[in-house]
């Protein structure tokens, strides 16, 4: 598969998602070939569709006077973090389901969840960090013998596996995926504290400026996410 990469900076996000869909629409009817979009949102929190407004904690004066925007999606999953400092990709691209009896689109949304979460394991490899799956939740976890170096971490969180990125995607009616993955690199960790991040109270949340004592920049990190992806998603290319 042969996919190009979008650098767009830093965007808006209702602005990002428009893109999104607009390029979706393109690459449905061939006239695009595949596509990853990478950004970095102003402070903003989105809901997908399993979203509880509960989860949100930070009430309407509390969120204007960060100059936080909410927006509810069409993703999967329930409330995340986006802002500065923060590396969101959006994958656009057609899944391959010819090779399914039904051959139905979401016959391959599993499947792709987990090849993101293994795209995100191999680029944090790449800096120098040990991730992984966690069994009955989506995203990417740090294990809890390396999370504990967190000098910011509250005690009462050493001791549980940390969530260094988040995973919400949308596949619709012709196969192409939407939305993706946004993973800590050096974001204000404490905008996390206005929500309940994907409505899991139980386990932190974390990034690689929590635990790598020179964090790799943004320029770095993109660089391993589109070799990563490369290597999953278009091994052959």
């Amino acid at each position: 598969m042969k996919f190009l990469v979008q650098d767009l900076g830093q965007m808006e996000y209702r602005a990002a998602w428009q893109l999104q869909n607009d390029l979706a629409q393109q690459i449905a009817l061939g006239l695009r070939p595949a596509t990853l979009l990478l950004v970095e949102h102003p402070h903003t929190y989105t809901f997908g569709r399993r979203g509880q407004a509960a989860n949100l904690l930070w009430d309407e004066a509390e969120l204007a006077r960060r100059g936080i925007s909410v927006h509810w999606v069409d993703r999967g999953g329930d409330v995340t973090y986006h802002g500065p400092g923060q590396l969101v990709g959006y994958p656009l691209l057609q899944l391959d389901s010819s090779h399914m009896e039904d051959a139905t689109p979401r016959a391959d949304y599993v499947g792709y969840l987990r090849n993101l979460e293994k795209m995100l394991i191999v680029t944090l490899a790449q800096l120098g960090l040990a991730a992984g799956q966690l069994t009955g939740h989506t995203g990417v976890w740090i294990q809890p013998e390396i999370a504990s170096r967190c000098p910011r971490c509250a005690p009462a969180d050493r001791g549980k596996p940390a969530k260094i990125a988040a995973i919400g995607v949308k596949v619709d009616a012709r196969g192409v995926t939407r939305h993706g993955f946004a993973l800590n690199v050096a974001p204000q960790m404490e905008y996390f504290q206005g929500i309940i991040p994907c409505g899991l109270s139980d386990y932190p949340v974390i990034s690689l400026a929590d635990l790598l004592e020179t964090p790799p920049d943004m320029e770095t990190v993109k660089s391993a996410v589109v070799a990563a992806f490369s290597e999953i998603f278009a091994p052959d290319v």
